[in-house]
């Protein structure tokens, strides 16, 4: 006799926008989404309720393979809600999702460029961190002098692979320490829910590194780059065009309703980002909205290929690493294909 059983890790942000997650274990072999349900968790202990009424609800809203506990086993992740079905402060899938449903004719592909550092827990520096040298030499290197960190980004890249999340590549990045992974392309919710689980996995990682991981877009002041989060962007549109008008026309008009609602999105997308957009350090302004071709210091860029084939995606360069991608994506996704 085969005895089959299914472990679930629930998986949720915290108050703080910190990961949390706990176990449950089902005496039988489950893989659909509405077979798991709704759970709870004492909301008093992660900043989301009061001990006097502390229940906070999970509920459970993309699946993906546990790459850790084997095949059969699952992640659950999860929106939280009071007990009256109300969502709490920082839970933004549901607004993304009803953005999304709104026109899914346009079909908005979206690939995120998430980069972070890691951080040595003994002296609170990114790995490899030397204050004598200067970035550069670091970026897509390779060689102990030059790379830190890889075991970690590769495991975590198979992780992603295994789990089934659409993860499309990593590199080192440009500071010693920094490293970047890119999610994508995926179809509207689809991005904020593969974004989350990536990052949960990375973090997860890092526990037996002794490795801390940093998303702030700021962790090193001065003549160092910072971290941000890329948004690439396109509808069926931009893509493809349409009779009498070609993709990268549809694109120059998103770009044009982008740039009379820029700090709208500066506003969600992510805290301390004025520390990372200074216009040094491959970044625009924070304050001003700029666009250009292949220019890494603008609000905005399209491609060369994009320009050249008349159609393609645009890249965002505004969000920060710490950004919630439901956000990003949904904000992108309203003001360029909903509003007037």
């Amino acid at each position: 006799m085969v005895f089959l059983h299914t472990l679930a890790e629930y998986i949720w942000l915290g108050g703080n926008n910190e990961f949390r997650s706990k176990t449950r274990v089902f005496n039988e072999e489950i893989t659909r989404l509405d077979q798991f349900p709704k759970w709870n968790f004492d909301g008093s202990s992660t900043e989301q309720a009061q001990g006097t009424d502390s229940e906070v609800i999970l509920v459970p809203r993309q699946i993906f393979t546990d790459p850790f506990r084997g095949s059969n086993h699952i992640l659950v992740w999860c929106e939280t809600t009071r007990p009256d079905g109300t969502y709490l402060p920082n839970s933004h899938r549901h607004w993304a999702n009803e953005i999304f449903e709104k026109n899914k004719g346009s079909e908005p592909w979206f690939g995120l460029e998430q980069e972070y550092f890691m951080i040595n827990t003994i002296t609170q520096k990114p790995l490899g961190y030397d204050e004598n040298k200067t970035q550069g030499q670091f970026y897509c290197s390779v060689g102990a002098e030059n790379a830190f960190g890889r075991g970690l980004a590769e495991e975590h890249l198979r992780a992603c692979v295994t789990a089934g999340i659409k993860i499309s590549g990593i590199n080192a990045e440009v500071a010693p320490g920094q490293w970047e992974f890119q999610i994508g392309p995926c179809t509207g919710i689809e991005e904020g829910d593969h974004m989350w689980m990536a990052r949960y996995l990375l973090v997860y990682l890092a526990e037996k590194c002794n490795i801390t991981i940093d998303f702030e877009p700021k962790p090193l002041a001065g003549d160092w780059n910072g971290s941000g989060c890329h948004a690439n962007y396109s509808t069926k549109e931009m893509r493809e065009g349409t009779v009498g008008k070609t993709g990268l026309e549809y694109i120059d008009d998103a770009i044009e309703k982008l740039s009379h609602k820029h700090m709208e999105h500066m506003a969600v997308y992510g805290s301390g980002n004025e520390q990372r957009m200074t216009g040094g350090h491959e970044t625009a302004s924070y304050d001003t909205f700029s666009h250009g071709v292949a220019n890494r210091g603008a609000s905005i860029r399209r491609g060369n290929d994009t320009v050249n084939n008349g159609k393609g995606y645009f890249e965002d360069r505004r969000p920060s690493s710490n950004c919630d991608p439901y956000l990003v994506t949904g904000i992108l996704f309203k003001t360029t294909i909903l509003d007037e």
